[in-house]
């Protein structure tokens, strides 16, 4: 499966980003959207693409990219209907990534923080694994059961939130506050499935209609 790395151009957590790439990486195709490019330099990757309408790189940065060979550009003006994050999941799909790790997505501005967690549903549509990933988090969406292994889970609480209207039959198995058959609905029981743990090595999560957002979340030391 072909691996793509997404570095947006919102926050900027080099440290974060760093420790990420050696211990998630390397990835088969790296994308920069706008001051993501910065990002992509500060790391010592080139990235395969960059896309955006670039109204928050440096000019200079630009203009040395720009010389560089091998890279996919991909400019678009400033009045257009997608975000360049958008534009980036979208080649990134285009290429053929079959998972999607995406970085610098969380943070700064809720309109893009929130645009950017819908823009999972494009992925999950195309029938690609992405995830948005910051120090604290990783966030994806769940239209099915998964399998969570405590060596393998992001960080200690497990939560899942409804991404559609309603959510039926939620079951839980193996987590410190099991579930049978529970249904959740948008703007009720927020709080029912949040801060979730592993009791178990295994736990199961089941759920027979709707979509899930799962987040694997830690708390900073």
């Amino acid at each position: 499966m072909k691996t793509g790395l997404i570095l947006t151009g919102r926050r900027r957590d080099l440290a974060f980003a760093g420790d990420f790439l050696r211990k998630q990486g390397p990835f088969d195709c790296v994308i920069a959207a706008d001051a993501g490019l910065e990002t992509a330099l500060a790391l010592g990757l080139k990235p395969a693409a960059v896309v955006g309408d670039f109204d928050t790189v440096r000019p200079e940065i630009l203009e040395n990219c720009r010389k560089e060979a091998g890279i996919q550009w991909e400019i678009h003006k400033p009045e257009k209907d997608e975000t360049d994050t958008e534009l980036a999941v979208m080649l990134a799909l285009r290429l053929g990534c079959g998972r999607l790790a995406i970085l610098g997505a969380t943070g700064g501005r809720l309109d893009h923080e929130l645009s950017n967690i819908h823009l999972l549903k494009l992925c999950l549509d195309a029938g690609a694994d992405a995830s948005i990933y910051d120090e604290q988090n990783r966030l994806y969406l769940l239209a099915e059961g998964k399998t969570f292994e405590k060596g393998n889970v992001y960080g200690k609480y497990v939560s899942f939130l409804p991404f559609t209207e309603r959510v039926r039959g939620i079951r839980l198995t193996g987590f410190k506050y099991p579930l049978s058959g529970k249904d959740i609905a948008a703007g009720r029981e927020a709080g029912l499935c949040v801060s979730n743990e592993l009791a178990a090595e295994r736990a199961e999560l089941a759920f027979d209609e709707g979509i899930l957002i799962c987040v694997e979340s830690r708390d900073l030391v």
